[in-house]
Formats: structure tokens, C-alpha cells, sequence
């Protein structure tokens, strides 16, 4: 099986959820440490997260230093942190990456398994819930120049994944909804 990377979006100032998600906890456990757990678990290495807005204190909660990207131009959205993480993984030899986000706490690894099984440079998959299209996607490395060419503003890869004809959905409803969280109240219980 080709090497799969875990890359963490995990960049944003999170303005409708009152400070950046990263640092939000659930079950005493940052955002942040929940996802590359995730990420970890299911077999994606190298992980890298990349940081932006509280980027020294998320940093401060990464188990190793040299898992941190920072987006400097992170406050125009999600695009760029794309770009950057992108950029980061192309030094590594992954031949795909799992694009993780980490306002995603009911993602499991059994997730990105899921959706990562069979990944090569050529991949182009999806999850889906109850047939919605979500997170987390994942993008072969062939892929990862034109993609961070065309990312921008708050879109991320939103633009370039629309009508594929190779995109590859996964459902996965059966092991999570894929709700992200945007609002304190958006919290699960």
C-alpha cells in the first residue's frame, strides 16, 4: 500500500465559535490532539497540521514540533492552509494525503480508513454521509500541484473536486455524521 499522509487543516480564528477551534476540548481533550489522533490511528503517516490563527499555543499542544506548518497567510481562508500543507508533504514520500479538518470530532479513524483504503498518487475519494459529500478527502499526490494552484479564499479544494468524474464517494454514515463544528452549540453532548 503506498504511504498516506494526514494532513490537518486546523489553521482558522473559528470568529462564530468564539476562538480558534483547534484549542476548543471535548472530553478533555483539545480539538487539535482529538484529530491527529484520528489521523494517527489510522495508519496516515508522516501527520502534519497546519496552524495559523493561536499558532504558538496549538503548537504547544503537538506531540512533535515537526508536525506544524504555518499558513502565514492563513486569515484568507482555508485555501491557503491547503496550499501550505500541501507544500509541506511534497518534501515527504507520500503518494496520497488524507485532508482531515479539525472541527470534525465525530470523524473516527475508522473514517479516514475507510476512505484512504486502496490510496495511490491517482486517488481522488470523498467521505459521504447519507450519501452528502464531507470530510475527510483524499487527494493523490498527483493532484497536489494543481490543486494548491487553484485554492483560494475559503474553498479549499471545494472548486476543484465539483463534477469529477473520478471522484470516488465513500459512504461512511454507518460510523459517524460528519457534522462539523461551527457554534459552541454545534458541541455534541
Amino acid at each position: 500500500m503506498a504511504e498516506t499522509a494526514g494532513l490537518l487543516l486546523a489553521a482558522g480564528a473559528g470568529r462564530r465559535f468564539g476562538g480558534p477551534k483547534a484549542l476548543a476540548v471535548l472530553d478533555g481533550e483539545p480539538f487539535v490532539v482529538r484529530a491527529l489522533r484520528v489521523l494517527a490511528d489510522a495508519g496516515c503517516t508522516p501527520v502534519r497540521v497546519v496552524l495559523g490563527a493561536s499558532a504558538d499555543e496549538v503548537r504547544a499542544l503537538l506531540p512533535a514540533a515537526e508536525a506544524a506548518v504555518v499558513a502565514e497567510d492563513w486569515e484568507s481562508g482555508m485555501g491557503a492552509s491547503l496550499r501550505a500543507g500541501l507544500r509541506a508533504l511534497e518534501a515527504t514520500g507520500a503518494e496520497a494525503a488524507v485532508v482531515h479538518l479539525v472541527d470534525l470530532p465525530g470523524v473516527g479513524a475508522e473514517v479516514v480508513r475507510r476512505v484512504a483504503t486502496g490510496a495511490d498518487g491517482n486517488t481522488v475519494a470523498r467521505a459521504a454521509y447519507d450519501g452528502v459529500p464531507g470530510h475527510p478527502v483524499v487527494l493523490g499526490r498527483r493532484w497536489w500541484p494543481e490543486i494548491a494552484a487553484g485554492a483560494s479564499g475559503d474553498k479549499g479544494a471545494r472548486d476543484w473536486l465539483k463534477d469529477r468524474p473520478d471522484l470516488r464517494l465513500v459512504e461512511c454514515g454507518d460510523l459517524g455524521t460528519g457534522h462539523d463544528v461551527d457554534r459552541r452549540e454545534d458541541l455534541p453532548d
